[in-house]
């Protein structure tokens, strides 16, 4: 199960409550606005394979008003499930947003007794409802966008989520 109310928690080193609770709510007006119901099954290509249910905050009339913008919303919702499919996919939470022109949106780590360790990178983008080849598409064009931080020697990971399935395709790469 990938419960989306989990991102409210504070749990996430990388992620506030308040922020967790936005994107989740996100989420929650992507996929009813496709017309999924909680419990929907989440198909992961790639990663594991795995599929997961999905849960999600009540979506409300003023969460869809305050969503209405489409590509903003879309954005964040996919930022939501890729947060918490990121940790069962990869073992490693988000830690930080990185900075504009980085190629990335997160970086993926995990605690130990010296901080936070950064040990890989995450780059998520979302498509409200589209076909494989769409999907496909998206993810060579944020492989490629990746490949900027060549400097960096860490595990790469693209996840991008199709809301009208829903689907959720899962990269490994490596930058160099």
């Amino acid at each position: 199960m990938l419960d989306l109310n989990e991102l409210a928690t504070g749990q996430i080193p990388g992620v506030t409550s308040a922020l967790g609770a936005s994107l989740a709510e996100a989420a929650g007006v992507c996929l009813e606005s496709q017309g999924h119901t909680q419990g929907v099954l989440l198909q992961v290509r790639g990663g594991s394979g795995n599929g997961y249910p999905l849960s999600w905050p009540a979506v409300t009339s003023q969460a869809v008003r305050a969503w209405g913008n489409l590509e903003r919303t879309t954005e964040a919702g996919a930022v939501a499930v890729a947060m918490l499919l990121a940790e069962r996919e990869t073992g490693q939470s988000v830690v930080r947003q990185s900075h504009i022109g980085t190629g990335f949106d997160f970086w993926l780590g995990n605690a130990s007794p010296e901080g936070l360790l950064e040990s890989a990178v995450l780059e998520v983008s979302g498509i409200r409802q589209g076909n494989d080849g769409m999907v496909e598409a998206r993810m060579r064009e944020k492989l490629q966008q990746m490949r900027r931080s060549r400097s960096l020697t860490l595990p790469a990971y693209v996840i991008v989520v199709e809301f009208g399935r829903p689907l959720a395709d899962v990269r490994r790469d490596v930058i160099n």
